[in-house]
């Protein structure tokens, strides 16, 4: 670790007026931004520290959606008997994630921001279209995750809670890793008014929707059309834990057994 200011405000605006530069980085749960520190891969100026903010905590029902502060934690998510009754292949999604110690630090909002290839939660920011709402907009799901690591993000904007539309069904499945937990591939299959959305994660450089998935199960919502589309390989992630042709075979196999699971 190095010499670097450290600011615990109380307020959503204390905390924003604290963002004055590109060299400020925010801790929620710490599960990413800690090691990164620890190992100098980010050597920021200052750290605005949001764990007093009760205003970014809380699990509500507004409307159609499921609503959760940024600073949740995933084991809150889990947990949660509101999230189980509408949405309960969020709660499963949430459960999933690392260990129960990452869990009970980890957040959504941290994990939604950082935009990790293989983090769980984005799978279900585009496959249930949720909206990311922050101090000064609110940011479409489809829209939000834009590269490695990249979000829609501005530097002096942070996440203050996601809204997740509550969908007519919905299952998550992931092929983990072993060892961290993370998706290898992880694919969110939800029905909706507007039709079958499947979100993945895990396999690309950031999550994506699935068309070709989701043409094939609007004309026949059932596992086999799932298993039956052949993704491409083109672009997708290559490394020691799964060729890119073999995330490609993964992101139908996931999406059949989704499928499946709603039934």
């Amino acid at each position: 670790m190095y010499a670097f200011e450290y600011h615990r405000p109380s307020s959503l605006d204390e905390a924003v007026a604290l963002l004055t530069s590109d060299d400020i980085k925010l801790l929620a749960g710490g599960q990413t931004l800690i090691p990164t520190l620890k190992q100098r891969l980010a050597m920021p100026d200052a750290l605005v520290d949001l764990g007093r903010i009760e205003a970014l905590k809380g699990i509500r029902t507004e409307g159609d959606s499921i609503v959760i502060g940024a600073r949740t934690t995933h084991a809150e998510v889990a947990a949660s008997e509101e999230v189980r009754a509408a949405i309960p292949a969020l709660a499963r999604l949430a459960g999933l994630i690392g260990d129960p110690q990452v869990r009970n630090r980890g957040t959504i909002g941290g994990s939604v921001a950082n935009a990790d290839p293989a983090a769980d939660y984005p799978a279900a920011v585009v496959g249930l279209g949720a909206t990311i709402h922050t101090n000064q907009r609110t940011i479409p799901g489809d829209s939000f995750f834009e590269d490695l690591f990249t979000t829609a993000l501005d530097d002096n904007e942070l996440i203050t809670a996601v809204a997740f539309p509550i969908p007519q069904a919905a299952a998550y499945e992931k092929f983990a890793n072993p060892a961290s937990g993370y998706a290898v591939v992880g694919v969110m299959v939800a029905k909706t008014a507007g039709g079958p959305r499947v979100g993945v994660t895990g396999a690309g450089p950031c999550a994506f929707r699935a068309p070709a998935l989701e043409e094939a199960l609007a004309g026949a919502f059932t596992p086999e059309a799932a298993k039956g589309v052949s993704m491409p390989a083109t672009g997708l992630n290559a490394d020691i834990h799964a060729s890119a042709e073999y995330r490609a075979a993964l992101i139908s196999v996931l999406a059949s057994r989704a499928v499946a699971a709603i039934g």
